[in-house]
């Protein structure tokens, strides 16, 4: 009868129905273990998950320890093996399921046609994903800060840091040791050259010493190994010298002259000076010191010295001192025992200057040709003043110098994939000086509380960018000489010769070739920091020893 089920007829649609119900929940739960093995696979290798995991790696292990990353030339490869064994287990219980009898209306081809070609799609996906992940490809650009760098996840900032810790900063303990042991042996050589007479023929010690340099800065990077020690020296008694300004080169820092005024009666009373220690300038009937005389007997005075103090020191590391090519004295310490640093070898750089007024001093010029008698105008206690007068206005918490280490940092990585002329022109344009004054300007330029911890990286990359600026103009200015009025502020006097002169142009010497190749250089290698990193220098102690940086740290 129409509409009437029997019992048995009804039984069998019930299990006919089971059947379909059962076949249709086996399809969707196999769809839906492929999907969730491949969702946990993307989430582990998405950036947000392994960012988290290298972060807690780095907090639960020392800093000294490798940080594991995932490898992604290994993982991919293994989940495209995986998906595919599943697709080829799918089409086995599937093939069984039809030889088994199965006529289930629900078990069409449209429905596993659909779900091979999802499974061919992914697996294309990670293919390409895996033939897209190579070395570099990641492109950024200079203005930009980006919040995650490299294949492993690592953010800039933590990348910074711990190379910072790793390589860059230095233990606060051994340079402490490293500074007491230099001064207390600078001063025992001054205090032996010293006279209380002032002399008739001859130059003396003044009697005191004076440190600059990173190292006393605090932001000397790699190892405490060299200190720049000014030691003033005096003039004979009744010698008047004068500095003058030298126009001859213009656009670069000026150079200055010492001469004795016109018809002086001193020179012709003591004519062994004047031949040792000046010449004559026909032109404008003026002798000039002479810069090469004067480092000549600095270092036969300090052999002098270095003898008549050499044995209380030598019994914990033996002393040697020289004379360099450019005319430079240094005193090298290489320790006998564990009192000295840890081991560690220091060189001395002592530079002989005469006093110019109010805190500044000449210095013997290093490009200026022979014959020139040429000197530099150096500002120790000017920057002594203003570095302090910036600390006390900048948070607690500041990371300026941290900020001037690892631009230095960048600098001597990149200098170290450069062949040997490019690296001069790289270490001329960058050096230790010029990266200091365009520090000092962006320091002066920006609000103090933009200076705190927090703010590292953002300002790193504003300091590269002003320096590349500077590069596109072809001009860094002195930030001294011949400076803007109302920049610095009054507790930093300059001397009335200082003043008067015209701004002076660290990069007038450079062709614009070298300086747009370095502005492009600075870009990739702050673009590719994690790639400079890896091929950097090899990792040094806890106690501050490494490869000694060749760019020199001075003024």
């Amino acid at each position: 009868m129409r509409g009437i089920l029997l019992p048995s007829a009804h039984a069998a649609s019930a299990r006919k129905l089971h059947s379909s119900f059962y076949s249709r929940g086996r399809k969707k739960h196999q769809l839906g273990l492929v999907f969730s093995i491949w969702a946990s696979g993307s989430t582990w290798a998405s950036p947000n998950f392994s960012h988290r995991a290298v972060v807690d790696w780095q907090r639960t292990r020392r800093r000294s320890m490798s940080v594991y990353t995932l490898n992604l030339r290994l993982f991919w490869p293994l989940v495209t093996c995986i998906l595919t064994a599943l697709l080829l287990l799918h089409q086995y219980i599937f093939r069984a399921a039809e030889d088994q009898g199965n006529d289930c209306a629900d078990q069409g081809p449209g429905a596993v046609t659909l779900f091979k070609y999802i499974l061919a799609f992914i697996l294309c996906y990670f293919f390409i994903k895996y033939c897209s992940t190579q070395p570099g490809t990641a492109r950024r650009g200079f203005h930009k800060v980006p919040e995650v760098h490299g294949k492993s996840g690592v953010s800039k900032r933590e990348l910074l840091d711990d190379h910072y810790e790793r390589h860059v900063r230095l233990s606060p303990h051994v340079l402490g040791h490293s500074k007491a042991h230099v001064a207390k042996l600078v001063s025992e050589l001054v205090r032996v050259g010293r006279t209380d007479v002032p002399p008739e023929s001859s130059l003396a010690f003044r009697g005191d010493f004076i440190q600059m340099g990173s190292s006393y800065e605090e932001h000397k990077v790699g190892s405490p190994d060299c200190f720049d020690i000014l030691v003033p020296l005096r003039a004979p008694r009744g010698l008047k010298l004068e500095a003058g300004v030298c126009t001859g080169k213009p656009g670069g820092a000026p150079h200055c002259t010492l001469n004795t005024p016109r018809k002086a009666e001193w020179t012709r009373r003591h004519k062994a000076f004047m031949d040792t220690f000046m010449h004559l300038n026909t032109a404008q009937s003026v002798y000039r010191m002479n810069p090469d005389s004067v480092q000549r007997w600095f270092y036969t005075a300090t052999q002098r010295c270095l003898a008549a103090v050499r044995y209380p020191f030598e019994q914990r590391c033996s002393l040697s001192l020289s004379l360099s090519e450019e005319q430079q004295v240094l005193l090298r310490l290489t320790p006998r025992s564990d009192y000295v640093c840890c081991h560690i070898s220091m060189g001395i750089r002592l530079i002989p200057a005469f006093p110019l007024g109010d805190g500044a001093f000449l210095v013997a010029s290093r490009q200026g040709q022979r014959g020139e008698d040429l000197w530099t105008v150096y500002f120790p206690r000017q920057e002594q003043r203003l570095l302090a007068w910036l600390k006390g206005r900048l948070p607690p918490n500041s990371c300026h110098l941290k900020c001037l280490q690892l631009l230095k940092e960048v600098r001597n990585l990149s200098g170290e994939t450069l062949d040997h002329q490019s690296g001069i022109e790289w270490g001329g344009v960058l050096s230790s000086y010029a990266l200091k004054t365009a520090w000092l300007r962006l320091l002066l330029s920006t609000p103090p509380e933009s200076w705190e911890e927090c703010n590292l990286v953002d300002r790193l990359d504003d300091l590269l960018r002003s320096l590349r600026e500077s590069l596109q103009s072809r001009a860094l200015c002195h930030l001294l000489l011949g400076g803007v009025n109302g920049f610095l502020p009054d507790s930093v006097v300059l001397p009335k010769l200082v003043k008067e002169t015209v701004p002076a142009n660290l990069w007038a010497e450079f062709s614009d070739v070298t300086l747009d190749m370095v502005s492009a250089r600075l870009a990739y290698s702050w673009n590719h920091l994690p790639r400079l990193i890896r091929l950097g220098r090899p990792q040094r102690s806890s106690l501050g020893r490494g490869v000694r940086c060749k760019y020199i740290d001075t003024e």
